[in-house]
């Protein structure tokens, strides 16, 4: 598996063994961590003053200020440990803020989603399904702390993706225990920013690819199963319900969404703008 672009970043690794590996029986998704070798590359000097990107300076690096709001300290506030938010819980559509503050609270944050997500079994993690709803995701599709490579993407943008698809058979921390088959681009390119505001580019093919689709689509409030074609849909739609019917139980509140009032809808395939 080809990871292109990204030996800037990860000089010292690859994740290629692992994926070979692991590939034929990961089922997407959500796994993630921090191995101590990537930190050292990818987090570097730890700032005792918060570092804050303007607007201004955001849109020179690419980054359009037009159309997301900016996540204030108090967005980015969180109480350790995280858990996960199941669907159909109302956080995994809202809109996610852009992040501009680079500080130890968002290293820490990044920390402890990496954390929660190596406890449930995860390769990869976006911040709204914490409940921290900002452009932020973490992965690591080895999913095996200390192996692999950790990535963690703020703000991030797709400036390409390619025209042939796969299909994959996915699953997501916050629908447990339930798969099914997806259909996403096979390499995509990306624009973000590290934790430390750093602009850089990097492309992703095969299942890092899908891995960061999938939490991409996270952060732009799309869910998974709207990817899937009717008959796949039609093959997890009771235990969609059986989520719905959980969550009236446990906050006594109706469901915010409904999987019957969805058929027939489905956003574009494979890939997220």
């Amino acid at each position: 598996m080809d990871v292109v672009g990204v030996t800037r970043l990860f000089s010292t690794h690859s994740l290629l063994p692992a994926l070979n590996q692991r590939s034929a029986y990961l089922t997407i998704l959500n796994r993630c961590h921090y191995s101590s070798g990537f930190r050292r590359t990818f987090y570097p000097v730890r700032r005792s003053r918060p570092s804050t990107v303007p607007r201004r300076a955001m849109a020179k690096r690419g980054f359009s200020p037009k159309e997301d709001e900016v996540a204030s300290s108090g967005d980015l506030q969180f109480e350790a440990p995280l858990e996960i938010v199941k669907y159909p819980d109302p956080r995994l559509r809202l809109r996610n803020k852009r992040i501009d503050t680079f500080d130890d609270n968002l290293k820490k944050l990044v920390d402890e989603m990496f954390d929660v997500m190596y406890k449930t079994d995860g390769i990869g993690l976006s911040a709204p399904q914490v409940g921290v709803n900002v452009q932020l995701m973490v992965f690591n599709p080895a999913g095996v702390r200390g192996e692999g490579e950790e990535i963690a993407l703020v703000n991030p943008r797709i400036s390409k993706y390619s025209k042939k698809l796969s299909l994959f058979n996915e699953g997501c921390l916050s629908f447990p225990g339930i798969y099914g088959d997806v259909q996403r681009a096979e390499s995509v390119k990306i624009d973000a920013l590290d934790v430390s505001g750093k602009r850089f580019s990097v492309s992703f093919s095969e299942l890092p690819a899908r891995v960061f689709l999938h939490e991409f689509d996270h952060l732009q409030g799309v869910l998974f199963f709207e990817r899937m074609t009717e008959e796949v849909l039609d093959s997890i739609r009771a235990q969609l319900q059986a989520l719905e019917s959980k969550y009236e139980i446990e906050t006594g509140l109706p469901s915010p969404e409904k999987i019957e009032n969805r058929r027939g809808k489905r956003v574009a395939a494979g890939f997220g703008k």
